[in-house]
């Protein structure tokens, strides 16, 4: 198996029959177990194999490997053909299955633990720490592998309060007492994958150890936080329940094609939130554009030690691309001048100024989370959005009292939350020609 690297190839030969992979990200994990899944429908006549991502996109990624795979092995096993099919009408589920000559199939799913309901076979959990329901999942699967069919589980950490942080620990723990551990644990990190020859694999030469490193701290620069980097590349969980927007709902709302203003639609409904700042911290806006339900992050504009000046012309560059309908803006402090600034010269009843009191960031905030819960803003994959994010902590005074305060890492006062809060509340309270002033007391 010249083919993969050392850590891909003491995956494919351990044959246990439930396997965990603690792994970082980028390493080519999915694309050596569906190697593996292809052999298990060669080998076993007739088997199901049931794979399942935390998103539909991988799942998708996933059936390509194995189809990429099953064409190589074509003279042992063949494609008769590739199903796309409606698994369950009632939830709109849909698979993509490859069916061989020999009666197996590799069955490609996402995320719902109804979809392993009443199924046998093997069964592979991709990116688990990332499902929804952890917990209903595995319940779900376990049965598929109750009458000896292997199960898989393989990825990142999202935190270490889940049933794959427990799987882990259970299993070191067994192996400490000279027990039998349920899961087989690899351990593959980015240093790991590197060590081994993935920098090589990827630039297709061999390459010098200055070179592995710049590429190890482009990896790290990219993520924007040193915890994001600890926690998805080096299998290091992070304590995710202090967060008041944990990774586990901003991932999910992360999309290549937000935060990109040509996608705007030329006749399109836009709204802008302010947070605005003069030194320090960053004046950030978010144009988002409301398609159905859902909110799209359509451009972000972040301006660091800006005069007030020269915010007035990036809105009023805003205002003549996008010609929003509402804008709603960061009032209180400095914000007072920049608000009836924005009032006479694009009209009072387009314009709201925010008050920042306890109680309004407590509305706004758990108003903008409820979106993110439900999956219904769009954001792009850019590490200062997402370190923003999440740097804005829930904790309760003495008092009883909620407060919502970013952690201020690296001069990040969860500026990009807050304008998401702002822009999150234009588009809700739209009422044309009335002003809207939000002022109660704290």
């Amino acid at each position: 198996m010249a083919h993969f690297l050392p850590y891909q190839n003491a995956w494919l030969l351990d044959k246990s029959r439930r396997k965990i992979w603690e792994k970082s990200r980028r390493i080519g994990a999915t694309y050596v177990q569906s190697y593996e899944d292809v052999l298990t429908a060669y080998d076993n006549p007739g088997i199901s194999v049931w794979f399942s991502s935390a998103d539909e996109s991988a799942a998708k990624e996933y059936i390509i490997y194995s189809e990429m795979w099953a064409r190589i092995y074509e003279k042992f096993l063949g494609i008769n053909e590739i199903d796309y099919d409606v698994l369950d009408p009632n939830f709109g589920v849909t698979t993509t299955t490859l069916k061989f000559k020999n009666k197996s199939r590799i069955i490609g799913l996402s995320s719902n633990p109804r979809k392993f309901r009443s199924k046998g076979g093997k069964a592979v959990l991709d990116e688990f720490d990332w499902h929804d329901d952890q917990v209903k999942m595995w319940a779900a699967a376990k049965p598929c592998v109750s009458w000896g069919f292997d199960a898989r589980i393989l990825s990142t950490y999202r935190s270490k309060g889940g049933l794959y942080a427990q799987f882990i620990n259970d299993a070191r723990r067994d192996v400490e007492h000279g027990l039998e551990p349920v899961f087989s644990v690899h351990t593959t990190t980015i240093y790991d994958a590197v060590e081994q020859g993935l920098v090589d694999k990827i630039f297709r030469r061999k390459t010098t150890e200055e070179e592995r490193i710049a590429w190890i701290e482009e990896e790290r620069r990219s993520c924007g936080d040193e915890s994001i980097f600890l926690q998805e590349y080096c299998c290091q969980p992070a304590d995710d329940e202090e967060s008041f927007i944990p990774w586990k709902l901003i991932r999910p709302c992360e999309h290549p094609d937000a935060g990109k203003p040509e996608n705007a639609s030329p006749k399109g409904i836009f709204y802008v939130g302010n947070d605005i700042a003069r030194r320090y911290n960053a004046t950030i806006f978010w144009v988002t554009e409301k398609i159905g339900d859902v909110e799209w992050l359509r451009e972000r504009v972040a301006l660091v030690d800006a005069s007030f000046q020269e915010q007035d012309d990036e809105m009023d560059r805003i205002e003549a691309q996008y010609k929003p309908v509402r804008y709603v803006m960061d009032q209180g402090g400095m914000g007072e001048k920049p608000v009836e600034d924005a009032k006479r010269r694009y009209g009072a009843h387009r314009v709201e100024g925010v008050l920042f009191t306890n109680r309004i960031k407590q509305d706004l905030a758990f108003e903008f989370k409820r979106k993110f819960e439900d999956k219904l803003f769009r954001i792009p994959e850019n590490p200062d959005i997402r370190r923003s994010l999440h740097a804005v902590k829930k904790s309760v005074t003495s008092a009883g009292n909620i407060r919502l305060d970013a952690d201020s890492v690296k001069g990040d006062h969860g500026d990009d939350f807050w304008a998401g809060c702002l822009v999150s509340h234009a588009a809700d309270n739209l009422v044309i020609g009335v002003p809207n002033i939000m002022s109660r007391a704290a």
